[in-house]
C-alpha cells in the first residue's frame, strides 16, 4: 500500500510502499519533551522509504536521531537501530487504514491524560510491538 506525508510547509515529503507496521503510541519523556504530547508513529523498512527535500536530523540519544522540518519544525522521523524507521502517523496524508495497536514506555506517560482501557500496553521498550509489521 503506497502511502505519503510530510511536514506542514511542504518541504519535506516522503511516499512508501510499506509495508506499514500499525500506529505505536509511545509515552517516553523525549517523544513528550520534542512533541508537546506523546508520539504515535508508524514504520517501514528504511529501503522502502523515498525522502524528497532535506530533513533536519537531531541526536537525541547513544542510540536514535529525530528528524524534521527545518523550515516549519514538522516532526517526522525517530530513526533507530533495526531494519525500519519510524514516521510520525500525524504526518501521513489520510486515510492511511492504520490502526493504533498499542502503547510503549506507559511508566513514562503524563500524569494529564489516560490510556484507553483495554489498549495493549508496555512499561518500557516492547519489540514485539515496534519491530512487527502486519
Amino acid at each position: 500500500m503506497r502511502l505519503t506525508g510530510g511536514c506542514l510547509c511542504g518541504a519535506v515529503t516522503y511516499a512508501s510502499e510499506g509495508p506499514w507496521r500499525p500506529v505505536i503510541a509511545c509515552h517516553c519523556s523525549q517523544c513528550r519533551k520534542t512533541t508537546g504530547h506523546y508520539v504515535s508513529a508508524t514504520s517501514v523498512p528504511r529501503e522502502s522509504l523515498e525522502v524528497m527535500g532535506e530533513p533536519k536530523w537531531f541526536t537525541s540519544s547513544d542510540d536514535a536521531r529525530r528528524g524534521f522540518c527545518g523550515t516549519c519544525g514538522s516532526q517526522l522521523f525517530w530513526d533507530g537501530a533495526g531494519a525500519n524507521i519510524s514516521i510520525m502517523a500525524g504526518t501521513l496524508d489520510g486515510p492511511t487504514g492504520l490502526e493504533t495497536k498499542g502503547h510503549i514506555f506507559c511508566a513514562d506517560k503524563g500524569d494529564y491524560y489516560e490510556i484507553p482501557d483495554g489498549a495493549r500496553r508496555a512499561e518500557g521498550y516492547d519489540p514485539d510491538l515496534t519491530t512487527r509489521v502486519d
